[in-house]
């Protein structure tokens, strides 16, 4: 198709845009794209990741309430934790422990919008930690108390 220099400004457009979809229509189909994976695994992911979670944070010896932590878990579906774990850096970093609960809260974001949860977007504060009988434990009577993880 040979676009005349008399054609006006419109007209060629036109004829460059049915040339441009004339020559994309036979380009390869796109890739199929992978199906993510089912409500059920995601679940069963963060079921095995809060099992891990459990696993690690269960040495949670102290010595002095320095060196206990908490840890937000979960994930609201507006942002934030749903609850709080105590955890002890008297053996290590707790680097693994982060990144497990990192894991297990997309997990369950990527659940929850594949739901439409929702939440009542309430903010869940650290309780904080402390030491007591040699094992961190989270502050009685502050909001962010573990409850049971689904």
């Amino acid at each position: 198709m040979k676009l005349s220099p008399s054609l006006s400004l419109p007209a060629r457009l036109a004829a460059a845009s049915l040339l441009l979809l004339m020559t994309s229509a036979c380009a390869s189909p796109p890739a199929p794209v992978s199906a993510p994976p089912s409500p059920a695994a995601a679940s069963a992911s963060a079921d095995s990741l809060w099992q891990q979670i459990q696993a690690a944070s269960a040495n949670a010896t102290c010595d002095n309430s320095g060196q206990c932590h908490t840890i937000g878990i979960g994930a609201k579906a507006c942002g934030g934790p749903e609850s709080y774990l105590p955890w002890s850096s008297k053996q290590d970093d707790g680097a693994a422990l982060k990144q497990l609960v990192e894991q297990h809260a997309a997990a369950l974001r990527a659940r929850d919008a594949r739901a439409a949860m929702m939440s009542t977007c309430s903010v869940v504060s650290s309780p904080g930690a402390s030491c007591q009988a040699n094992r961190c434990v989270l502050n009685p009577g502050k909001v962010g108390n573990a409850p049971e993880m689904r």
